[in-house]
């Protein structure tokens, strides 16, 4: 037996403190049987994959004025699900038009099949292949999402993504599909001087580096899925949609009127945008006032 003095036991013991913080967070395997969802939870060094709960219930029918990005995400998904050929996917366009809830849709539909989804912030995508590795023997298919997505140029965690697309020692494994959202079509921000240092070779205008280097790595997916905003007869379906579900939800029919339709036309107009979000904004505003003034009657 050594006897330590208490400095040195008191010292030991914060040594051991400030190590057990730098390890990662002992968590169970993720049970993927009866998990379909879960995030990439950064600790330390490393990190763990944390089991989510879906609560989004989100239909394909729900989602309105996206019928061909629908019929091709849809297409690309079952054909990951079967084994074949299927492509990383980019769904660029303006906000609120439903590039999150179609991915969110597709688990609901897929999940039985055998669909999960991982879903891992812009600062985590450093840990891709350790992200791979977690997965990769679990007998199910994986789409890895990460919404929202927008870069600086020279983050490291672009090159992570550039490298995990392009088939390097960090590409995805047979079970991995890569999903990305995102407001910008090149994921970076496009400037006016971008184009300098364009010229012509042989007849055929090359482009400048700057440009080549923003477009590679959206050139790394094999489908780019735009999203635009509605028109405003696609926004009042959107809306009436919306009103539907919610009186569904409550058991209760909420009836439509010219009213209710001239209210959702000026609330898109003060939110300056025709979109699914605003709809479903407008909405729980709409459906929420109608309920107070029943229970006042």
């Amino acid at each position: 037996m050594f006897n330590l003095k208490p400095d040195v036991v008191a010292r030991l013991e914060r040594v051991l403190s400030s190590v057990e913080m730098l390890l990662p967070k002992a968590v169970a395997a993720v049970d993927w049987s009866t998990c379909t969802a879960a995030n990439w939870r950064r600790h330390s060094f490393s990190g763990y994959l944390e089991p989510v709960k879906v609560t989004d219930n989100t239909t394909l029918e729900e989602l309105l004025g996206v019928e061909k990005q629908k019929e091709i995400m849809v297409s690309n998904t079952r054909q990951f699900l079967l084994g074949m050929p299927a492509n990383n996917a980019l769904l660029w366009g303006s906000r609120g038009t439903g590039k999150s809830s179609l991915v969110k849709a597709l688990l609901n539909v897929f999940a039985p099949e055998g669909l999960r989804v991982i879903q891992v912030e812009k600062e985590d995508l450093i840990y891709l292949s350790e992200i791979f590795a977690a997965v990769e023997n679990e007998p199910y298919r994986f789409i890895l999402l990460c919404d929202d997505l927008t870069f600086e140029v020279g983050e490291l965690a672009y090159k992570m993504l550039k490298s995990a697309l392009d088939g390097s020692v960090y590409s995805a494994p047979e079970n991995v599909l890569i999903y990305v959202t995102s407001n910008r079509r090149h994921l970076l921000p496009e400037y006016e001087n971008d184009k300098i240092g364009g010229k012509y070779v042989n007849g055929e205008l090359q482009q400048s580096e700057a440009t080549e280097e923003k477009v590679s790595l959206s050139d790394r997916f094999g489908l780019w899925i735009p999203f635009h905003v509605f028109n405003q007869d696609r926004y009042i379906e959107a809306v009436r949609l919306c009103v539907e579900r919610e009186g569904r939800k409550r058991s209760i029919e909420i009836p439509w009127s010219k009213e209710l339709e001239l209210e959702a036309i000026q609330w898109s107009h003060d939110k300056s945008k025709r979109c699914g979000r605003t709809a479903f904004q407008f909405t729980k505003n709409w459906v929420g006032r109608y309920l107070l003034r029943q229970r006042a009657v």
